[in-house]
């Protein structure tokens, strides 16, 4: 059978027309989705139109509503707000403002609308789809339009994007502006903290969120908040007994500050509000500590988007264009967002009906469903955070077995004895040692990683072990118990505490094996980049000669270079992509004002070019030289001569990153004096090699939250391994699905066995064979006006997320 002939995208768009607006309360990455809707719109073919002032821009027509051009969007990408103005209009809320702004469409020939907004931006945007025909007919009748503009005009496609810093629209894993956001938020908090631990002060803080606690939710989680206050769960009566116990208990532990934080909507189970002063009255009454509360306020919406916003914003305009031009009369409205990491399309309506049934839920105080109904991100964040803070741990209670510890306690009670001396908790259900170990280069977010898989280990009965220096370490017997207070404000730490090497264990395995045996090691937790994957490989392919490695491994990837086998992402690589992105915007603003400039930046990565890939999205680059995407002397000549011709425009500067290892022969001092030279007379070049800032900074909140989920799902894995493994009174563990990568694939975090990796990684670069990130290179392309094809041929199915309410009444 003949395969339908492909779509040309260039073509798609031709003879039509497309307006972008934004409504509702802004949010940071609104100028990046429109800059992509313009761009690609132009690509396509299309005439592309700004509706300024939201809906009020598309009621009173005029001036407010102006044909895009390429340059119009140019150095909008790092702008905070929406460039192109958003109103609350009343106008559109009425049959009549709604005619008016139909009428200016008709006159334009606009069929195809992008609304960026919230759930009310797009009813209103839905409703007016619904009453098209009608409000055609009212203008024919009018005689305001010609039967023929009405003809070219017989249906309006609307597709609809979410910008709000809430995250509240069901249906989406995340909306835009609210990564941005938890910025602002985490920023604040770092700073209070340190005032804080000074002070032995608690801080109440108060975030946005009136009728959804994501924000506060995930804050919390970020920076290790002691109690949080979200209006989908008010706290159980009798609350107040419990949150002065838990700080009491805190303070008790050594910790010197307390954080409380609160959403705006935040209510008890009567419905009546909690807000900052109820709480700072509360502990400072009852307890007397020095309590302080800050309210965030609009700062919360203000500010640079960051790196995820933008290149969220960037492949849902890319998607919602695709969906206008691909959209029937029978396609229902839709909005576009990302699921994971891949690109969705849901019935605007659907999403919507579910967003009030929430509200339904919290009403009705049926609480559990409306955490339920908020979406797997939200409920997993919020199980977490509660897994993580509401608990009472005992003290702990250390005694010495004379030549005697216990190996294993199984789940039947049974004690299994070997002759080996050593100090056990004696509160300890399990009696199983875990040891955690970080290896190759530090990176933001491992010892949020660390702190998570302890805590979740100590809840779970185990006993901690913290290997310093990596297999080194573990080979020269660097092993210390940790405890819960051990791991205390590591959250928002850079680098590594435990102390990190590149060095692998296929030189020291003799020691190893030996040391895991003396410290009664029964599983290990490696928390590091490819070197963490490779020396978790050669520990599998040992257990041959050294039955003591025959114990689960789990391996957490956590690399700037998001190069390891069996994940999508890895811990670090959003802080290094943030700190990239932040240093562009400089560079760019830099060449702008000095015109005519181009910058040539080196970024880390390895041969992996996912870190030059996603800056150079984020960042507006005009290319991103990569090991994965070949290039030659002719690639560097086109690129050369597009600049030229960039030079031409209104828009004089060029931005190019390198990945550091893309290229042995054409090196950045290479392409910079290639540039310098072809440029001469034209343009002049400067370069900039950001290196080692890329692995400091502070963790960003995506990295603290992403660290803290991965850690406890590996030690909740490690405790069901270890079930799976106890045979004949010890641990044995030899089967290939005992020594695994946690890894994110598509939408889920999943665990694959070491050994099935092996044959997916090219080791001589240390990258996987396959990366779904370079399906975005057309992306970059396209953005940055290149004569390029954009693969059409996966497109994303419209999904359905009613289904989410199954169960709930």
């Amino acid at each position: 059978m003949a395969q339908p002939p492909s779509t040309d995208p260039t073509k798609m768009g031709a003879g039509r027309s497309i307006a972008v607006l934004t409504s509702g309360g802004d949010a940071q990455g609104m100028n990046a989705a429109v800059r992509a809707t313009v761009r690609v719109g132009i690509y396509t073919g299309a005439k592309v139109y700004f509706v300024h002032e939201g809906y009020q821009g598309l009621v009173d027509g005029g001036d407010n509503i102006r044909p895009a051009t390429w340059e119009s969007v140019s150095m909008m990408l790092q702008l905070g707000g929406t460039v192109i103005g958003s109103a609350r209009c009343q106008d559109f809320r009425t049959k009549e403002g709604r005619t008016k702004a139909a009428c200016n469409l008709v006159k334009l020939g606009i069929t195809n609308l992008c609304v960026i907004g919230g759930d009310g931006s797009l009813t209103g945007a839905d409703q007016f789809r619904t009453e098209w025909s009608e409000l055609l007919a009212i203008l024919l009748k009018a005689g305001k339009v010609t039967s023929a503009e009405a003809k070219a005009s017989s249906h309006l496609n609307i597709v609809g994007m979410v910008g709000s810093i809430d995250n509240d629209f069901c249906g989406t894993d995340m909306t835009i502006g609210t990564d941005s956001a938890l910025h602002r938020i985490i920023e604040i908090v770092d700073a209070i903290t340190t005032t804080a631990q000074s002070h032995q002060r608690t801080f109440i803080l108060e975030v946005m969120g009136r009728h959804c606690g994501y924000l506060a939710c995930v804050t919390a989680l970020a920076c290790g908040a002691d109690w949080v206050f979200i209006p989908e769960m008010p706290p159980e009566d009798g609350w107040e007994e419990h949150l002065c116990r838990r700080l009491t208990e805190q303070r008790g532990r050594g910790s010197r500050l307390n954080i409380i934080i609160v959403a705006e909507g935040a209510m008890d189970r009567s419905g009546k509000a909690i807000t900052c002063e109820n709480v700072k009255k509360l502990v400072s009454t009852k307890l007397g500590f020095d309590t302080r509360t800050t309210i965030l306020g609009h700062v919360q919406r203000g500010g640079t988007p960051s790196a995820f916003d933008r290149i969220l914003a960037s492949r849902m305009g890319v998607e919602a264009v695709m969906a206008l031009l691909e959209a029937t009369p029978e396609t229902p409205a839709c909005v576009v967002s990302l699921s994971g990491n891949m690109a969705v399309r849901l019935p605007l309506m659907e999403c919507v009906q579910v967003t009030k049934d929430v509200t339904i839920a919290m009403a009705e105080g049926r609480f559990d469903d409306a955490v339920m109904l908020r979406g797997k991100s939200f409920e997993n964040n919020w199980n977490t955070y509660k897994m993580l803070a509401h608990v009472h741990i005992p003290e702990k209670k250390v005694r010495k077995l004379n030549h005697l510890c216990v190996h294993l306690l199984s789940h039947s009670g049974k004690c299994i004895l070997t002759n080996v001396s050593v100090n056990v908790p004696g509160l300890c259900q399990s009696n199983i040692n875990i040891a955690i170990l970080n290896v190759g280069a530090p990176c933001a977010g491992m010892n949020a990683a660390v702190r998570s898989t302890v805590r979740a280990g100590l809840l779970q009965g185990h006993r901690m072990l913290a290997v310093h220096d990596s297999f080194d370490g573990l080979a020269h017997g660097l092993i210390e118990p940790i405890d819960w207070s051990g791991v205390a404000g590591w959250t928002g730490k850079g680098g590594s505490n435990l102390g990190t090497k590149r060095a692998l264990p296929q030189d020291f395995m003799d020691e190893i094996s030996l040391n895991i045996a003396k410290f009664n090691i029964h599983a290990l937790v490696i928390i590091g980049g490819f070197e963490a994957f490779a020396g978790g490989l050669q520990m599998v392919q040992a257990r041959e000669k050294f039955e003591e490695l025959c114990i689960p491994i789990v391996v957490v990837p956590a690399t700037v270079s998001n190069n390891v086998p069996g994940s999508d992402f890895s811990i670090g690589a959003d802080t290094a992509l943030n700190t990239i992105t932040m240093t562009c915007d400089r560079i760019k603003q830099s060449a702008a004002g000095t015109k005519r400039r181009v910058f040539i930046v080196e970024t880390m990565g390895g041969h992996c070019g996912y870190l030059a890939t996603m800056a150079g999205l984020a960042s507006g680059a005009d290319f991103a030289y990569i090991y994965e995407e070949k290039f030659n002397i002719h690639d560097l000549e086109l690129n050369v001569e597009h600049l030229v011709e960039k030079m031409k425009t209104t828009v004089k500067r060029g931005l190019i990153l390198r990945n550091e290892k893309s290229n042995a022969n054409y090196t950045t001092d290479f392409i910079f004096n290639l540039y310098s030279e072809e440029g001469k007379g034209v343009f002049d070049c400067r370069k900039n090699v950001l290196g080692h800032m890329q692995q400091g900074g502070t963790p960003s909140p995506f990295d603290r939250n992403f660290a803290t989920k991965m850690g406890i799902k590996a030690v909740l894995w490690l405790t069901d391994k270890l079930k799976d493994c106890y045979r004949h009174g010890r641990i044995f563990a030899n089967s290939p699905d005992s020594a695994c990568v946690l890894g994110m694939k598509k939408r889920s975090l999943v665990f694959q066995p070491l050994s099935e990796l092996k044959d997916l990684t090219d080791f001589e670069h240390r990258i996987p064979k396959i990366q779904w990130w370079l399906k975005l290179r057309p992306i970059l392309k396209i953005l940055a006006k290149y004569k390029t094809d954009l693969d059409t041929t996966e497109k994303a199915e419209m999904e359905h997320v009613i289904k989410k309410r199954a169960g709930v009444p």
